[in-house]
């Protein structure tokens, strides 16, 4: 299963775009649930949680056991920064994941035992089980972007 998850992890950032090819400005801005996130809130949201997830895995490959510091998503969703354009975002993950996916090939199976405390949620979490969460991750939010494009 780990090798899906990283192939998962490696395609999102084309994948998202694909998803997002004609795209209007009304779209983008339009929430895919009722009192959820538009798209250019989870598109930037995708960026900001998987440049979270990439610190997260050099924590716990270079320090024992961390314990990571959590984040307020739904009040990074309202910063500024979440009405750029979000061509910026796609970059940041296209490059990001290159990185990360590059990572995650050469780690060993040790490496994909080491840990990390969530202190939000009172949890262990070894890097097997965030590379699941965030292969997961990835496609939830672009399941969100595909219930607007087709509508």
């Amino acid at each position: 299963m780990r090798q899906a998850w990283i192939n998962t992890i490696a395609t999102l950032p084309q994948r998202l775009e694909s998803a997002l090819a004609g795209i209007t400005e009304l779209q983008l801005d339009t929430p895919y649930r009722p009192d959820g996130w538009t798209v250019r809130q989870v598109v930037h949201h995708v960026a900001d949680s998987h440049i979270n997830a990439y610190c997260r895995l050099h924590l716990a490959l270079t320090e024992d056991a961390p314990t990571i510091k959590p984040y307020d998503e739904g009040a990074w969703a309202k910063l500024p920064d979440s009405n750029l354009p979000i061509v910026h975002s796609l970059e940041i993950l296209r490059w990001l994941h290159f990185r990360w996916v590059y990572l995650l090939r050469n780690m060993s199976e040790a490496d994909f035992q080491r840990t990390y405390v969530h202190p939000q949620y009172g949890k262990v979490y070894s890097m097997d089980t965030m590379t699941a969460l965030y292969a997961w991750h990835g496609e939830h939010h672009l399941g969100h972007v595909k219930i607007v494009m087709e509508n």
